[in-house]
């Protein structure tokens, strides 16, 4: 947050400097500086653009930063009455992601189960992770809060198993890695 704070500042200040270049060649050579509300409306606006910028390309940037093995699992589109424009260009403002690479098998009879843990990853926010284990042969998912746990004989306690459609994103990268 601190670093879009700054990133849109040093973007105002830099347009600022450049129109009052401009303003200062355009006094030297034709003799008429610029109106004097060109610099704060151009540094405004620059601020306005650029923070709706870094907003719908957060996403993309945190997503370029993971490894290539990291599946998405769904994005959280968002529109808001305070960015009206959202409403046309609906925002991602979280998704839910794994790692394909982090699967393990915990139970050594059951190989159809698989754990991983699902990232919850939002804007402006710290990254989640959730404790969830796959059952690949009934096609089901388990979240691991509030105690719930894997036994070592594969029964699960605590949580539901919840049935996912095969196309499933997250069923798919757990269970093709054998």
């Amino acid at each position: 947050m601190l670093n879009d704070f700054i990133s849109t500042i040093a973007a105002a200040l830099f347009v600022g400097l450049i129109v009052f270049l401009i303003s200062h060649l355009s006094k030297k050579y034709r003799g008429v500086p610029l109106a004097k509300w060109v610099m704060p409306a151009a540094a405004g606006a620059t601020i306005i653009v650029y923070s709706i910028w870094i907003e719908y390309t957060w996403y993309s940037h945190m997503r370029a930063g993971m490894p290539k093995s990291v599946v998405v699992l769904q994005e959280v589109d968002e529109s808001v009455p305070w960015r009206p424009w959202s409403y046309l260009f609906p925002m991602v403002v979280r998704f839910m992601a794994l790692d394909s690479d982090k699967v393990t098998h915990p139970v050594a009879s059951a190989p159809q189960l698989a754990q991983t843990d699902m990232l919850l990853i939002g804007r402006w926010r710290r990254i989640q992770t959730v404790p969830t284990v796959y059952d690949c042969a009934t096609d089901s998912r388990a979240d691991l809060l509030g105690g719930a746990k894997l036994a070592p004989d594969g029964t699960l306690s605590g949580a539901q198993w919840l049935k996912l459609p095969a196309q499933d994103p997250g069923l798919r990268a757990v269970c093709s890695k054998g």
